[in-house]
């Protein structure tokens, strides 16, 4: 006959665990399970964020470079902006060259005789006093036309300095770019 022998290895026979079952852990062990990297530390998720990136600020470089208002630092936002910027770039300024006159005196300036010096600094000076009465000129243009287009209790502070400012950059320089030719002033 065969006699059932308790076993040591059935579960009926374990007193009932008390508690979650296991030991509590220290808090060093709970920060070290928990912690993380901010960033994945992947080369794959690093290159796909890198060009992600690249893309987004090529995207905003074009739309900058466009016009397009939602890309445009808040200096150039707006129509009145967009209007001043028009206007600017459909005329010719005597600024636009201050900064090609700048290095051919510098060039002169490496010439040994002194007089060619002398003459090349007085002629810049009296070139950028001509400039300078050129953007007061504009400034004051615009800020009438646009008062006359946009209604004088409307109008932005700073159109007169802006109109300066970019007239004072040489064309292809401008950001956004130019959106009109020479010639076409808006209305």
């Amino acid at each position: 006959m065969a006699t059932s022998t308790p076993s040591t290895n059935d579960d009926s026979a374990e007193t009932p665990v008390v508690g979650k079952g296991r030991a509590t852990p220290t808090r060093a062990e709970q920060e070290a399970a928990r912690r993380r990297p901010l960033v994945a530390d992947t080369k794959e998720a690093r290159a796909a964020a890198k060009a992600q990136l690249r893309e987004r600020r090529e995207r905003a470089q074009a739309g900058m470079a466009a016009g397009e208002d939602r890309y445009l630092p808040p200096r150039d936002k707006g129509p009145q902006r967009r209007w001043v910027r028009d206007y600017v770039d459909a005329g010719w300024h005597i600024s636009e060259w201050i900064m090609g006159l700048m290095v051919v005196v510098i060039l002169v300036s490496l010439v040994p005789d002194p007089t060619f010096s002398f003459f090349a600094f007085i002629g810049l000076w009296a070139y950028i006093v001509v400039a300078v009465i050129d953007m007061v000129l504009l400034a004051r243009r615009v800020k009438k036309k646009a008062a006359a287009k946009f209604g004088t209790e409307r109008l932005e502070r700073g159109l007169g300095w802006y109109a300066a400012m970019r007239a004072l950059q040489m064309r292809f320089m401008r950001l956004p770019k130019p959106q009109v030719k020479r010639g076409q002033y808006p209305e």
